[in-house]
């Protein structure tokens, strides 16, 4: 069965500059802008916002 295009797979990556991202899929119908989550960056233990790359 095809993947949706409705809900594309979209990667996440930190606004600290330090190169950890997280991968997810978003609904294009709900959020048709980019995505900002805040998530924990393992990298200098914080929660930062991250957010949607293209």
């Amino acid at each position: 069965m095809a993947k949706s295009v409705l809900r594309p797979i979209v990667k996440l990556r930190s606004t600290a500059g330090t190169g950890v991202t997280y991968v997810t899929r978003k609904n294009r119908r709900n959020h048709p802008d980019r995505l900002v989550l805040r998530k924990y960056d393992w990298r200098i233990r914080r929660h930062v916002e991250f957010r949607e790359e293209r």
